[in-house]
């Protein structure tokens, strides 16, 4: 990750650990608080996190100015970054924002999963477009799984819930999509929420 992104392995591993464990709990979820990088207001970076970012960005300047230019490069550069983050927050929160958001109730730790959780149907476009974390329940349950084997354990998934009354939610993508617009103000007055009172 550090070289590929500038990051500390540990700053990725401590944020999806704890996401994993408590998803949509306001204090117990990263997710909710996302100031580490994207806003690090109040937040002290270490030297090694500093070292990474600086670093690979100049690395990042050495192997493409001189092949593309300094514009050229910066446009190619905010465009990737643009397309690349853009795709990152809807795949990952379409799973999640239309979902249960909420302070720890201390439930069961498949229930925990399930409420902060859904699926978008499966799809041959849906699997590609989302690399495979359309099945965001199995990757949840089984977050160190491969992938591309989450549509085989999917319905070993929906029998336990169904034997135990549990909601196994999945959707099309365009809900799942329609779902994030309609959630935003809700969430929003969730985020300031914690905020203000966390």
């Amino acid at each position: 990750m550090g070289v590929q992104k500038g990051m500390v392995a540990s700053w990725w591993n401590h944020l999806h650990n704890q996401h994993h464990a408590k998803p949509n709990c306001f204090r117990k979820d990263p997710d909710l608080n996302m100031h580490p990088i994207l806003f690090s207001l109040g937040k002290t970076l270490s030297i090694e996190e500093l070292f990474l970012i600086v670093t690979y960005n100049i690395r990042v300047c050495f192997m493409y100015v001189p092949l593309m230019g300094f514009k050229s490069f910066m446009a190619y550069y905010w465009l990737a970054r643009y397309l690349e983050s853009t795709w990152f927050i809807w795949v990952s929160q379409m799973n999640h924002i239309p979902m249960h958001i909420d302070y720890d109730r201390n439930l069961d730790w498949v229930s925990t999963q399930l409420q902060a959780t859904c699926n978008v149907n499966q799809s041959w476009f849906n699997d590609w477009f989302t690399g495979h974390l359309n099945f965001q329940i199995e990757h949840h349950l089984f977050p160190t799984m491969p992938r591309h084997n989450y549509w085989k354990v999917a319905p070993l998934v929906k029998s336990l819930c169904a034997t135990h009354g549990i909601e196994y939610k999945s959707k099309t993508l365009l809900t799942a999509f329609a779902d994030i617009l309609h959630s935003l103000k809700d969430s929003g007055e969730h985020w300031l929420d914690a905020y203000l009172h966390g």
